[in-house]
């Protein structure tokens, strides 16, 4: 299963410890992939999704709050043809009435069914309500992408205001979810990496959590690893092309002067650049009687590089 998989079947394993709680989810879900039909002139309650363990959390969700027995269907998906498709329905009209008003979906003083898609204030007022509107949203319409390959989690919504709703639940808890319009929906996202931790916890998808803990530690090694090695093959290309340099210009100063008119010091420093080409600056001042500091070494090379430049100015040669 993808990750998105992985953290629905989870989720699907977690029902609220309020009945409250449960309602709060249950909106969710009926408000994302609910359908309110009138079949033979009676009102159903149409609720639908791809994932047999989602379709069982669904309906021990309407039994377990509302004990009412919904009729499940399965057919095969008519775009995706290895795919089924899991309908739970509702036919019950007293049952659809009390659930309908409860969600926030039907008020008191309203006649008929309708389901405008909308989060009544109600539902959600309690804190662990919201928890558990998010975890129904994540399980309706919600996907994450493979930690591995980047980090983005989303919501989809059919529109605008409901969308607007679900990022303000959201970023209740201190995220920043945006909105995106795309093929006619509303997606509320996530692209964090921290946040999406955050939001799994909130939902108390606790294992899935840990298993993107891990994912982004991992990631996080290697990037410092690279960034590490990098860097390192960065300095070490400078300290060869340096080193060339050097030994360049100092066998050109041996061929265009007497190098024993140089100071003490600067033939010293240019007999072991010549000898250990490869030898860092501590390891060429170690070597030196008496030991001489980096900076010290470094100023004899950049010495011994002046004086190698000035001779091919004398001469009209180029530095390069």
């Amino acid at each position: 299963m993808s990750f998105s998989s992985n953290v629905k079947n989870e989720l699907s394993h977690h029902f609220g410890k309020a009945r409250h709680c449960n309602v709060a989810e249950l909106a969710a879900i009926i408000n994302l992939c609910g359908q309110i039909l009138s079949i033979r002139g009676q009102i159903c309650l149409k609720i639908q999704t791809e994932k047999v363990y989602i379709a069982r959390k669904y309906f021990t969700l309407l039994k377990k709050t509302f004990n009412i027995d919904s009729e499940v269907s399965v057919r095969n998906n008519t775009r995706l043809k290895k795919n089924k498709v899991y309908t739970l329905i509702v036919k019950d009209q007293k049952k659809i009435e009390k659930l309908m008003r409860e969600t926030g979906f039907q008020k008191d003083s309203e006649p008929e069914f309708s389901l405008e898609k909308h989060i009544d204030a109600d539902i959600v007022k309690r804190v662990c309500c919201k928890r558990a509107f998010i975890r129904g949203a994540f399980l309706a319409a919600g996907s994450l992408s493979d930690p591995e390959k980047s980090y983005h989690m989303e919501f989809v919504n059919q529109s605008r205001n409901m969308a607007e709703s679900m990022r303000d639940i959201i970023n209740s808890f201190g995220m920043d979810s945006k909105i995106v319009e795309r093929k006619g929906h509303s997606i509320v996202y996530l692209k964090e990496g921290e946040q999406i931790v955050d939001l799994l916890n909130i939902m108390e998808a606790h294992v899935s959590l840990m298993e993107l803990e891990n994912v982004r530690i991992l990631k996080d090694m290697r990037n410092s690893v690279n960034r590490r090695v990098n860097c390192e093959a960065a300095n070490i290309g400078k300290i060869v092309k340096a080193s060339v340099k050097q030994t360049d210009n100092i066998r050109y100063i041996m061929e265009n002067m007497d190098i024993s008119e140089l100071p003490e010091t600067l033939i010293e420093t240019a007999e072991l650049r010549l000898k250990y080409p490869d030898a860092s600056l501590k390891e060429l001042g170690d070597m030196m009687c008496p030991k001489v500091g980096k900076s010290g070494v470094n100023h004899r090379l950049r010495k011994l590089n002046e004086i190698a430049n000035e001779l091919k100015d004398n001469r009209g040669i180029s530095h390069d």
